[in-house]
């Protein structure tokens, strides 16, 4: 009679037998579970509309949202990798896009009670609040403020080792990646003053150490020293953290902290590079190897896109241009491969976006170093031609107009680390740092724009006499041994060989297609450019085995085991 009571009062109307209300219930339990946010009443839509400011405990938390922290709270308790990953990349996006679109997520003080007061489960949840923050809406000052202290406080447990639980990779990649955007987004906040006011400018004044660019590389410092991830790659290469995905298999570790030390080197990579520092950029990822096919950062696709695009970019404005071209051909094949497999993902605008970005930077690669074309692999090289074929003509002639529209579009977010003068409200400085990148960018083709020409009269001789090439080129002959100088250093630079030494390291080789040198004929006395080309060929060796090591790949995935649901490599991207 309860359970038909019950049913009544739910349906409206007699539903059948005892027995059948208690078999419906159970089923309704069932669902619950395996899909907690599949009922939504109206009313729970309607309070889920609304804003929750600064509620705190009072503040009224939806049922889908009490449901959803329970559930992934449990999922963290249990170590249950899959699920933890897929709440938090899945379900927490789809929530947030259909019921807090233009409102913040309700405060980690209104769920605390839902999840024991559980002090690190909190600021967990306020890392994700943030971030959900940051992605739709405008922060005020206040919030980043706290966005900050959220991060000080849960990176001190962690690099404190109070933490006991297992965490996906693709979450742990995303905290070091966002901790570093949300820093970069407040440096671009602070330096336009001149969209403060006075009550802001007089709270950044006593905030100098929020978001600081020190604290900043001090914790992802701290994060690799004690984690002591360099000595672990240098032992093995990084094999076993690779075969382990950094996981505890013993089911009681933790592979937080490791796995956050392996994750900010790369971190330091970015901080570097838009801090304008690139050589610290490429020394910080040592003794990483982007060529290693199995190293970690591969598991997690936005990790090895970020790697790539920032080391790639380093290389660039190093003018090591043969290395850039390796490096975003490697990081664009890599894309080609995956991202199919990343179509509904809450990353995959941001994969989209970074390829475009990394193909404008390899066209300004191949412009000013031609030679690398033969470096690409066939697809990416016909995808290079349909996006930049014109812009990359322009580039030959050394129109400058192209290379500023394509390094404007494809550059990172300079910051300046510097405070901005608040006593003169009225300055604009948030762009200095690029402007200050692109200038010397710019220089540096200035100084290459006679080249192209010199390069096409070298490739119809092999020996030519210093004067007839000066009158080929409409200059005097000191200017004509000053431009031959000044191409005999443009091209030549390091090379890195893949797979060995340090980022930084390198032989010492010339990047052009042609080499030369200018010598005096014995016979005229007449001074003598004698011409030789040089044939970069294919390193069919490479070719052969990659595609040998990922048969193998095939095979064993084939012949392995049905993996568990709670197994540790998903969730990985």
């Amino acid at each position: 009679r309860c359970s038909r009571s019950v049913v009544r009062r739910r349906r409206g109307g007699d539903e059948g037998t005892p027995a059948e209300g208690v078999r419906r219930g159970r089923e309704r339990e069932r669902e619950r579970v395996v899909v907690p946010f599949a009922v939504c009443r109206k009313e729970t839509r309607d309070a889920m509309e609304g804003s929750y400011g600064d509620g705190g405990a009072q503040a009224a938390v939806p049922d889908l949202v009490k449901q959803f922290v329970v559930y992934f709270y449990r999922h963290i308790r249990e170590r249950n990798i899959s699920e933890i990953y897929s709440m938090f990349d899945s379900s927490f996006n789809k929530l947030s896009e259909r019921y807090f679109k233009k409102t913040p997520w309700p405060p980690a003080a209104a769920i605390a009670e839902f999840v024991d007061n559980d002090h690190v489960f909190c600021l967990l949840y306020k890392e994700m609040y943030y971030r959900h923050l940051y992605a739709k809406l405008t922060p005020t000052l206040d919030q980043r403020i706290q966005s900050w202290e959220t991060y000080c406080q849960l990176f001190g447990i962690i690099l404190n080792r109070n933490v006991n639980m297992q965490l996906p990779n693709g979450w742990l990649w995303q905290m070091i990646d966002e901790f570093i955007y949300q820093f970069q987004s407040f440096c671009q906040y602070r330096s336009k003053v001149y969209q403060r006011s006075a009550e802001e400018i007089e709270a950044l004044k006593q905030c100098g150490d929020v978001w600081s660019p020190l604290a900043v590389l001090n914790y992802l410092q701290t994060f690799v020293d004690k984690s002591g991830i360099v000595a672990e790659l240098e032992k093995d290469g990084g094999k076993h953290l690779a075969e382990t995905e950094g996981y505890d298999s013993s089911g009681r570790g933790s592979n937080v902290l490791k796995v956050l030390g392996y994750f900010a080197r790369i971190g330091l990579l970015r901080v570097h590079c838009i801090l304008g520092d690139y050589f610290g950029g490429l020394q910080a990822m040592d003794p990483m190897d982007l060529s290693n096919k199995n190293g970690l950062f591969t598991k997690v696709t936005l990790c090895h896109i970020s790697a790539s695009y920032y080391t790639g970019f380093c290389y660039l404005m190093m003018r090591r241009y043969l290395d850039a071209i390796k490096i975003f051909n490697q990081g664009l094949s890599f894309i080609a491969r995956v991202k199919q497999y990343h179509s509904r993902s809450s990353g995959y605008d941001q994969i989209l976006h970074k390829m475009e970005q990394m193909y404008a930077l390899l066209a300004l690669s191949v412009a000013l170093c031609p030679a690398g074309t033969k470096l690409l692999e066939e697809n990416v090289q016909t995808s290079l031609r349909e996006k930049h074929s014109d812009k990359m003509q322009k580039m030959v002639r050394s129109e400058l107009p192209a290379f500023d529209e394509l390094f404007t579009y494809a550059c990172p977010k300079f910051i300046t680390p510097s405070l901005p003068d608040y006593d003169n409200p009225t300055a604009n400085v948030s762009s200095e740092a690029y402007k200050l990148q692109l200038k010397m960018f710019l220089t540096e083709i200035q100084q290459q724009n006679q080249l192209p020409v010199l390069k096409q009269y070298l490739k119809l001789y092999t020996s030519i006499s210093v004067s007839k090439l000066a009158d080929l080129m409409g200059a005097e002959t000191d200017q004509l041994l000053t431009l031959l100088m000044r191409l005999k250093h443009k091209t030549y630079s390091k090379t890195h060989v893949m797979g060995s030494g340090s980022a930084t390291e390198g032989l010492w080789a010339s990047s052009g297609d042609t080499d030369f040198i200018v010598d005096v004929d014995k016979d005229t006395a007449e001074e003598m450019v004698q011409i030789g080309d040089i044939k970069m060929q294919k390193n069919y060796m490479e070719y052969y085995s990659n595609h040998i090591a990922k048969l193998k790949s095939i095979c064993a995935t084939l012949h392995a085991p049905a993996r568990q649901g709670n197994n540790a490599a998903a969730g990985g991207w």
